[in-house]
């Protein structure tokens, strides 16, 4: 009979082998020289004019910089949502030339030039709503609504689009759209009675 290898018996031989393999190093060497603190990068941003909702914002700004972040955090238009900041929840849905892009994984470098719509832009006046904005409220389209600028810019993009012709459409053209309450039903209720008005 094969002698029995219990898990403690393994790690611990594990762990032996290591220290043998890897002796302790020392990093308290008093012999070697101090380094010199590490120097700061150099400032490599650049000038954006922006034209968000209609004005233009300047700003100077890292070329890496994500539009979502370049809103947020720069031109203080918080509406846009950042969620999972990697492309697959929806919730930094904005329009960039009438289309809807993912807010996050676009450059804000790139949109210079180009007409961007947040959710605070939407609505033509400030007294007025959206229709998919005010069908959102008729419906309770929204519950913990971290979701619901994201949604509603993509529910008027997709109604623009002409892709609300039913509610499988509706469901398949906003799928990228993520709600983790699971309000569905009440977005599509609501999108498909936008589009009816529009």
């Amino acid at each position: 009979m094969a002698p029995r290898v219990t898990r403690r018996a393994l790690l611990g031989g594990t762990v032996s082998g290591l220290a043998i393999m890897y002796p302790a190093l020392d990093y308290a060497d008093d012999t070697a020289p101090a380094s010199a603190p590490p120097s700061s990068p150099p400032d490599d941003r650049i000038g954006l004019a922006l034209r968000v909702n209609g004005q233009t914002i300047d700003l100077a700004l890292d070329p890496r910089t994500s539009l979502l972040d370049a809103l947020r955090e720069y031109a203080d238009l918080t509406g846009t949502k950042k969620g999972c900041d990697r492309g697959a929840c929806g919730a930094c849905t904005v329009h960039i030339d009438g289309r809807r892009v993912l807010a996050c994984l676009t450059l804000a470098a790139r949109c210079q030039g180009k007409a961007i719509t947040t959710i605070e832009g939407l609505a033509a006046g400030d007294d007025d709503l959206h229709p998919v904005q005010a069908a959102f409220l008729h419906h309770d389209g929204f519950q913990c609504g971290y979701c619901t600028s994201g949604q509603i810019m993509s529910g008027a993009a997709l109604i623009q689009e002409g892709h609300a012709g039913s509610d499988a459409e509706i469901r398949e053209w906003m799928s990228g759209n993520i709600c983790r309450c699971g309000a569905y039903p009440n977005i599509v209720a609501a999108i498909r009675d936008a589009a009816r008005e529009g």
